[in-house]
């Protein structure tokens, strides 16, 4: 048969296994969807046996949340957790962020979306424990925001907002940008919101710093 020919790879390494068959998931997951993407895709994808797969990951669901756990979770902390607990301001973080982030999709030229805003469209009214994995990660984003305006407003770089809840709009305003420069296919959206967040914030920072 056809697919008895079909190469697999052997592995002495289940740990370097377990990390390739995450990095496939995940990137079929952001490019076709979860419930477009069967297990048999990621076999395939990934050069592995059902045995070695379900070996790691008992089931499809099993899989997914370890992909928002360990995929697009870290994705969160490495994009913006941690460059806005390390940079001078929140602002100067935002705007790098933003930064970055725009000319990447420029350079790819595909827009494919935030990673965690396409999988709680799509996966959060359909299981709870989805649903509670990819909450904890905006809770997560959102509070390190949070406490970075705080600190702001502790050095008096920041006045007159409600630390929480600029948090709660910059993650809101970040995720419908990016919806919406999928659907345009161009990185522009972004660039307005990164314009109108720098013209929010930097005024009430340039005051605090006089």
């Amino acid at each position: 048969m056809a697919h008895s020919r079909v190469r697999k790879v052997r592995s002495n390494d289940p740990e370097a296994m377990r990390r390739r068959v995450l990095d496939i998931a995940a990137a079929a997951f952001q490019a076709r969807g979860y419930h477009a993407t069967s297990t048999h895709d990621i076999m395939r994808e990934a050069g592995v046996t059902g045995g070695a797969l379900h070996h790691h990951f008992p089931t499809k669901k099993a899989l997914g949340l370890a992909v928002i756990r360990d995929r697009v979770g870290q994705a969160v902390e490495d994009t913006w957790i941690e460059p806005i607990r390390t940079a001078p301001t929140a602002a100067d973080g935002i705007c790098e962020v933003l930064r970055q982030l725009t000319a990447i999709l420029d350079h790819r030229g595909t827009v494919l979306g935030c990673p965690l805003n396409n999988l709680a469209l799509e996966l959060s009214l359909a299981d709870p424990e989805f649903q509670q994995a990819l909450q904890s990660i905006f809770e997560r984003w959102q509070t390190a925001l949070a406490e970075k305006l705080r600190a702001d407003q502790a050095d008096g770089a920041l006045t007159d907002v409600e630390p929480e809840r600029l948090a709660a709009f910059i993650v809101a305003a970040y995720s419908g940008a990016m919806a919406m420069a999928k659907a345009k296919q161009s990185s522009e959206p972004l660039v307005v919101c990164a314009q109108q967040l720098a013209a929010f914030l930097q005024p009430g920072l340039q005051k605090g710093r006089r």
